[in-house]
């Protein structure tokens, strides 16, 4: 985008570009909530509705998010949806915010797409149900019954593993301090995991690390190398 084209924008003129594309620009330059809005205005849009759970990541988070370059890491929604990954996090676990609708969100995903469970260990699996499982019912607390969270446990009823935990009534089942990922190409990875949390956007920024001079961390730097796999 030229700053001629952006200029015509702020003086309203010119074709009217989509509500995608004003979206992406105003992420692109890393404008605040209320810079978004004021753009969508002048582009002749409707801003979003307010939304906590919404795509739009804030400025400071993105200028966190954009030094990381050596390391994997990613920025979900509280819903788990991935909005945006380092290059070393795409290697770790493949293109996470390729997937749309519903699948965006990897507690869905784990429970209908049985491939969303191929990067981690077996025995980890019950662990993870559990938490996806605690976690959705407390967005759903949090947002309400006509929130997409609520939706989302409406599509999910009907798979036989969440309905029972769901009907458990779990809540605050935490990450576990280490998490484990069984890599098609270099093996079994265990690494930290680091959580910035941004409360107006509702989003998490999520950094793994692994102890220096680990095997972990030995198989993180062939990573960098490798790029990222099919998976995810």
């Amino acid at each position: 985008m030229s700053t001629d084209y952006y200029s015509r924008l702020e003086q309203e003129r010119g074709p009217q570009p989509s509500e995608q594309m004003i979206a992406s620009i105003a992420q692109g330059l890393h404008l605040s909530r209320d810079e978004r809005d004021h753009l969508f205005r002048l582009a002749g849009h409707q801003p979003p509705a307010p939304s906590a759970a919404g795509d739009h990541i804030s400025p400071g988070t993105m200028r966190i998010f954009d030094r990381l370059t050596d390391t994997p890491a990613e920025i979900v929604t509280e819903l788990g949806e991935t909005l945006r990954q380092t290059p070393l996090g795409m290697a770790l676990v493949g293109d996470l915010s390729r997937h749309t609708g519903p699948s965006r969100s990897i507690g869905y995903r784990w429970f209908t797409d049985r491939s969303a469970r191929d990067l981690y260990p077996s025995e980890d699996h019950e662990f993870y149900s559990r938490m996806y499982v605690s976690g959705l019912r407390g967005v759903v607390t949090r947002r309400g019954p006509t929130s997409r969270a609520a939706r989302l446990v409406q599509l999910l009823e009907s798979h036989p593993e969440f309905r029972q935990l769901w009907q458990e009534h779990e809540v605050g089942i935490r990450p576990r301090e280490i998490k484990r990922y069984r890599h098609p190409v270099v093996g079994l990875l265990e690494l930290s995991c680091q959580v910035l949390l941004d409360p107006e956007q509702a989003h998490s920024l999520l950094v793994y690390t692994a102890t220096p001079g680990s095997e972990s961390h030995e198989k993180l730097q062939l990573l960098s190398m490798i790029g990222a796999p099919t998976v995810g």
